[in-house]
């Protein structure tokens, strides 16, 4: 309770408290120093009532029971304050301390005065005697005292004019003031009238004048033979058997002072245990916060460990993922490298083998005997002759594998999840302390990330905000406006689907799911496949060798052995036809054109594994290759400007080749089942131009 027991002007225990109109308390000398004078038009018209009563005035502060005048006067007054501001309309009815010869109290000078309350600042307003007027706290003043005796507080001199007051060393029983050493050689001397006063110890003197006090204080003001033992409870102040017949209180209710102070306990005794159990109940509400809160800081280191543990954890498969990166690295470093030597070790035995030819004929060239040297002249000149001829396939002018490291390290989709990683938003169940995941949120598909090409589509999006996923059900429909059919399940956020229907609108849409349940779909996203199919080489499906023109339409090759280019869009249905237009072409070489796995050999012929389908031809005819298996001659070759067609049939599952716009032979290849690229194999001395987005020929059914 020391918050109630500070002055709200000067901030330290109460000293001589008194008590104001609004019920606020405030130590007299912090009173009497904030109290102001009023202006002279303001204290005229205040005392333009009081002209009446001067001459009595006169005459009581002349008698001796000034000090005691109209004390009910003084509680009526403060019942008058309900604006906060307090008018005196008997501006002499208030009586302060007396003087005592000017030494306890300086004199106050004449005039009235007005004081704001620091609290509330309603104003209250005085006559001469000022702030000495308000009556004295004595309850405040009780508590005060047994709390400085409890903490054993040394009591501060009343008079002393520095801050902070000296602590006081006696109390005058008389003049009832606290005194320091200093004060009381200077206010209180031991001489004249004031040697016979008692000065007491500090303590024992409070304790002693509190019962004087007490004494005191059952007395009436006004009648000093009669006791206080009424209350009037219209001017709420005690009144004596006497005060109860004057005009004053003659029709005042007036009760038994034992019984309304008893009622009055009993009704703040009742209001404080209704009080008492609001601050109960705060009590435990902030023993709860504060539970909650260690709870939270536990909470939250132990989410602080799981995010380091499952950051380790990462950083322990990032680690792994490197070694097996670097191990990959030099694997591939190894193969090409052994592929060098190997190319080596062969070029090595051909040179040495054709060094001792070399040789051999340099010693047959050096026999005299004609028949001799025409017993092997032929048989050496046919060897040396097929050396030569054969040379550029055993000795290759450049390796048999690309020699460079072709490895790419692609990170952009570790990069993105490590961006999308956050947090997930958990949902307390009623009053229950487990938690429980909710079902996501609507997905959000990234317009600007969706694309449509030749007839396929792909759809990107973003997991919702704050939602924990499992996994993603991506839907299309039938490009006619259909039925919605599942398309993709898993938990990537980019799908691409292939083998759609050319010129066809295609609608998308996307939901995600978790143990909770599935979230609500995402906008409907439209996608346009393209009217016929278009495309171009693709130099990362293809061989590293090849040479293709900036718009990937033009390949070449400089090595004389074939090298497979791929184009950039595979078919799994519908009728599909391409042309190769023959840009240049040498007498040796044979180019091959067809379709193609995704993963067939680049580094031989196409045709000669069991991914490609093939035509391969030279200038007077032509055979169709797959599995290294020749078949069907058809006669009639290409030059320089000739123009090669694939047709591919997914609809009948057949491959056909033209040549000038006519049919090479019968339908090739039969069967064909899955996804095909369109695919053509050259070496040196061969260029091929690709022609895309063609009808197919005239007489072929493409239905």
């Amino acid at each position: 309770m020391e918050d109630e027991l500070h002055c709200i002007a000067c901030k330290q225990l109460f000293n001589n408290p008194v008590l104001l109109p609004c019920y606020h308390a405030i130590c007299l000398n912090c009173a009497v120093h904030a109290q102001r004078p009023l202006e002279p038009s303001a204290s005229q018209e205040n005392s333009g009532n009081s002209t009446t009563s001067s001459s009595s005035t006169t005459e009581s502060h002349s008698s001796s029971s000034d000090y005691h005048h109209s004390e009910s006067d003084k509680l009526s007054i403060l019942s008058e304050t309900d604006s906060g501001v307090v008018c005196n309309s008997r501006p002499n009815s208030y009586v302060g301390t007396p003087n005592i010869n000017g030494i306890v109290f300086p004199p106050v000078s004449a005039g009235s005065y007005s004081l704001s309350c620091p609290a509330c600042k309603k104003t209250v307003y005085f006559d001469d005697n000022g702030a000495h007027n308000l009556p004295k706290y004595r309850t405040m003043r009780n508590i005060v005292d047994r709390y400085g005796e409890l903490r054993h507080i040394v009591p501060k001199c009343q008079l002393c004019e520095r801050e902070p007051a000296a602590d006081a060393t006696v109390l005058c029983e008389q003049c009832e003031v606290l005194y320091c050493d200093s004060c009381r050689e200077n206010c209180h001397p031991s001489r004249g009238p004031l040697a016979k006063h008692n000065l007491l110890e500090p303590l024992a003197g409070k304790l002693a004048l509190r019962n004087k006090i007490r004494n005191r204080d059952i007395i009436c003001s006004d009648h000093e033979e009669e006791c206080l033992s009424m209350y009037c409870m219209v001017c709420k102040t005690p009144v004596c058997a006497v005060c109860m017949h004057e005009s004053r209180h003659s029709s005042h209710d007036v009760q038994a002072i034992n019984t309304m102070c008893k009622a009055q306990k009993t009704e703040l005794s009742q209001n404080l245990q209704q009080l008492s159990e609001k601050a109960r109940t705060t009590t435990e509400f902030i023993q709860r916060l504060k539970q909650m809160s260690e709870k939270l800081n536990g909470e939250c280191e132990e989410l602080e460990r799981q995010v380091d543990a499952r950051c380790d954890a990462l950083i322990r498969s990032i680690e792994r993922r490197r070694q097996w990166l670097i191990d990959t690295v030099r694997q591939d470093k190894e193969t090409k490298q052994r592929s060098l030597k190997e190319h080596v070790a062969s070029c090595t035995c051909k040179l040495q083998k054709t060094t001792s030819l070399l040789q051999f004929c340099i010693e047959a060239l050096k026999e005299n005997d004609p028949v001799s040297f025409l017993q092997v002249g032929s048989m050496l000149i046919a060897r040396v002759s097929n050396t030569d001829l054969t040379w550029h396939k055993d000795v290759l002018p450049s390796p048999r594998s690309y020699h460079q490291l072709d490895l790419t390290l692609d990170d952009n989709t570790v990069l993105k999840a490590i961006e999308h990683m956050n947090f997930i938003q958990m949902k307390t169940i009623g009053n229950r302390e487990d938690m429980k995941a909710t079902a996501p949120s609507a997905a959000l598909i990234i317009t600007e990330e969706c694309s449509a090409e030749n007839n396929s589509v792909t759809i990107a999006w973003q997991p919702p905000a704050s939602s924990y996923i499992e996994g993603y059900v991506l839907e299309l429909d039938d490009g006619n406006g259909g039925d919605f059919r599942e398309v993709y399940c898993g938990i990537e956020t980019i799908c691409t689907v292939d083998g759609l229907h050319f010129n066809c609108t295609y609608n998308a849409r996307v939901k995600a799911f978790n143990s909770a349940g599935e979230g609500e779909y995402s906008e409907i996203i439209g996608l346009q496949t393209s009217e016929v199919a278009w495309f171009a080489f693709d130099p990362c499906l293809s061989s590293p060798e090849l040479c293709f023109t900036p718009d990937n339409l033009t390949v070449t090759c400089e090595g004389f052995e074939h090298r497979v280019a791929l184009g950039s869009v595979g078919f799994s249905r519908g009728v599909h036809y391409w042309e190769f237009t023959v840009d240049r072409f040498d007498a040796d070489t044979d180019p091959s054109f067809g379709v193609a796995r995704l993963d067939v050999s680049k580094e031989e012929m196409l045709g000669k594994d069991e991914f490609g389908w093939s035509m391969y031809i030279d200038k007077q005819r032509s055979w169709f290759m797959h599995c290294r298996n020749h078949e069907q001659r058809c006669e009639g070759g290409i030059q320089v400007g000739s123009t090669v067609g694939v047709l591919l049939d997914l609809n009948k599952h057949q491959l056909s080749f033209f040549v000038n716009d006519e049919p090479q032979g019968p339908v090739a290849f039969n069967g064909l089942y899955g996804v095909f690229y369109p695919a053509v194999s050259v070496n040196r001395g061969v260029a091929v131009t690709l022609h895309t987005a063609l009808d197919a020929p005239s007489d072929v059914d493409d239905c």
